[in-house]
């Protein structure tokens, strides 16, 4: 019996990174290697018949589904319809989502303990070298994350180092929108850190703040260049005028490359210029987003956090100590933010925002 192989594996969604279990399958077997397989196991059951009943089968299992069956094959697998959505109330219509219904299978009990019991593990290395960016920080506004032009950019993690002057090497910050630079300006390459003043490309709107840092390095003379990239976005300060207290021009925020802003500031209140962020955490339970304003340093002032389900119009209450008493904001497109956190934000998404009165 072969082994079932595994590596060590980064986890980027971990602060500090750590490891994770991957499972390396050695081959995707279909309904030919099932065939083939079952044949030669059991010689009475001819290949075809097998692999002509095997796709009847699972159509077997999906119409019982769709009559709202549970289906359990004993010793073996537990099929499931499930449902995903949010109702208000008791008497709210089903939500109007095509991906709404989900199907679930898991194992028996007797399944799991078999495969659980005769499995052995193989471990296999990690995959080749590569550099690995542990983590970003602004070493002014002492912020994880931060692309600040007035700033330099602290990287630290492993097999970080290259040569500067190698045309096979390099230090680039994309946007996710449009735009790279190759960085010029370090104070610091090591393997484990280096230091760097960002030259920002810019990109096609505002809001488009969103970028990526890689690095491509040459551990020989004669090696291939291996490249590796952040697994976290890095984000820039946005400007936000509120000239004589009033309202301010549509400002996008909360975006990543779109061509339409996600959320836009449409108003707002304040007494004087001020640096703040606005927040955005995903409660995946109550299937909702938090937004609030706070202030500069995580853990530190905040103010009440506004439930959002939906698009609309919102106002977002200052903090104690803060200028801004408010800032009225519109949700463009909350499906798409709700995605754009869910996949690349980890379930919190941060913008440092520049207040100008």
């Amino acid at each position: 019996m072969s082994t079932m192989q595994w590596r060590p594996a980064i986890n980027a969604l971990t602060n500090p990174i750590s490891r994770r279990i991957q499972i390396v399958p050695r081959n995707i077997a279909g309904y030919d290697e099932m065939a083939a397989d079952i044949s030669t196991e059991h010689p009475v059951y001819n290949a075809d018949l097998v692999r002509s009943l095997a796709p009847l089968m699972m159509e077997w299992i999906q119409g019982r589904m769709i009559n709202g069956d549970q289906v359990t094959l004993t010793d073996a697998f537990i099929f499931r319809v499930s449902a995903q959505g949010r109702l208000d109330s008791p008497n709210d219509p089903l939500p109007n989502d095509k991906d709404m219904l989900q199907a679930s299978i898991s194992g028996t009990r007797t399944f799991m303990r078999k495969l659980r019991a005769e499995a052995k593990m193989e471990r296999l290395p990690m995959n080749e070298k590569l550099p690995h960016i542990n983590s970003a920080e602004d070493t002014k506004i002492k912020l994880p994350d931060v692309l600040n032009p007035a700033g330099l950019l602290h990287l630290n993690g492993s097999n970080l180092f290259f040569e500067e002057d190698d045309p096979h090497c390099s230090c680039v910050i994309q946007g996710t929108e449009s735009g790279e630079t190759k960085q010029t300006t370090f104070g610091i390459i090591s393997n484990s850190e280096i230091l760097l003043a960002p030259d920002i490309p810019a990109q096609a709107d505002p809001w488009n703040n969103e970028y990526s840092i890689s690095l491509t390095t040459q551990y020989t003379e004669h090696g291939t260049p291996r490249m590796g990239t952040y697994q976290r976005k890095l984000r820039t300060p946005l400007a936000v005028s509120i000239p004589g207290g009033g309202p301010p021009t549509n400002i996008g925020i909360l975006t990543g490359h779109a061509a339409a802003p996600y959320v836009s500031i449409t108003a707002g209140s304040a007494s004087a210029d001020e640096r703040l962020r606005i927040r955005v955490i995903q409660d995946l339970v109550e299937e909702q987003l938090l937004f609030s304003l706070i202030d500069m340093k995580d853990g530190g002032q905040h103010g009440n956090e506004v439930e959002v389900t939906a698009d609309g119009g919102f106002s977002l209450p200052g903090f104690a100590g803060s200028t801004v008493s408010s800032l009225s904001i519109t949700v463009n497109d909350y499906a798409a933010l709700w995605e754009m956190i869910r996949n690349d934000y980890q379930g919190r998404l941060v913008d440092i925002l520049d207040v100008v009165v």
